[in-house]
């Protein structure tokens, strides 16, 4: 089953604090784990940060729903326990509990009011009521949307740049990788291989231990299982035993296995993952606006 949405999760979430004991947040993910059956691979599935787990997320944000209407409250840190009216709420057996069931106690409807404003909601075009994510998730979204888009527009730019400008664009997102001591011994390493194989090494690490050949090809067309072939027989001419093929494109499926098996480590990177690391590393790209999202610090309160 997929992981279910946090609305739907309210309801169960609160059954399973009326028993009256307070609980560990903990407590209430794996209660919920097994009252919904989750596989592993359900339970590990993260957020697209791969900051924390989907799963915890929603039932943070359920619990967090449940406690602004006053249906259980905190009772010491980290624990929470049903209320009054919690124990009320479940006595009437409802069908479900979501944001519109929750917004008949002022409470909630308070926090509502603060959380977000009509004007907001009228340019979002949408409201928590219907919606399966969390406020995480939307914003974690919306970020994936904005990070695809511009590695579309990179990918674009990278096909029409010029082989040499490619290369040292290579170099630079390598560099930012962490590899290659500096850029002076990189730009030194570039086209000096004098093999038609290999556009350039690149050192590893800053010590130079081991060395990285490159083929670096700004193609439209797929690359195939011969052109690897063929740089893996130039790493062999150098006795080189990495390497690192680079293109606009991609690889057929051919290729990406022929890179598996074989007893060299070679290394394929599309131009999809390219534009990735550019994005990742600054290169060719710049902030423009940066958001910090904040959480309560529960040590800072413990006293209380």
């Amino acid at each position: 089953m997929a992981v279910p949405d946090y609305q739907a999760i309210m309801l169960p979430l609160l059954r399973f604090y009326g028993d009256g004991n307070e609980h560990a947040f903990s407590e209430s993910v794996e209660a919920l784990v097994s009252f919904y059956k989750l596989t592993e691979e359900e339970r590990q599935q993260m957020l697209p940060s791969g900051q924390q787990a989907l799963f915890s997320n929603r039932v943070g944000w359920a619990r967090t729903y449940l406690k602004h209407a006053c249906l259980i409250e905190p009772t010491r840190r980290g624990f929470n326990r049903i209320t009054v009216r919690g124990q009320e709420v479940l006595a009437a057996k409802p069908q479900s509990i979501n944001v519109d069931f929750l917004s008949q106690f002022e409470e909630f409807k308070a926090f509502r009011s603060r959380k977000r404003s009509k004007e907001a909601e009228q340019v979002s075009g949408s409201d928590d009521i219907g919606n399966e994510r969390t406020p995480e998730e939307t914003l974690e979204v919306a970020y994936e949307k904005i990070r695809d888009d511009l590695a579309s527009e990179l990918l674009q730019r990278l096909k029409t740049c010029p082989p040499a400008f490619f290369e040292r664009l290579v170099v630079d997102v390598l560099l930012g990788m962490g590899y290659g001591g500096t850029r002076l011994d990189a730009g030194r390493a570039i086209g000096r291989a004098g093999d038609g194989g290999i556009d350039g090494i690149i050192k590893e690490d800053r010590l130079g231990l081991d060395a990285i050949y490159i083929q670096a090809k700004r193609w439209d067309s797929t690359v195939g299982r011969p052109e690897i072939q063929r740089f893996v027989g130039a790493l062999t001419g150098q006795k080189a035993r990495k390497g690192v093929f680079i293109t606009t494109s991609d690889f057929t499926d051919d290729a990406k296995d022929y890179a598996a098996r074989i007893e060299l480590k070679v290394v394929l990177i599309n131009g999809e993952t390219l534009a990735q690391f550019m994005i990742d590393h600054n290169v060719g790209v710049s902030t423009t606006a940066t958001y910090e999202l904040k959480r309560i610090d529960s040590d800072y309160f413990s006293e209380i």
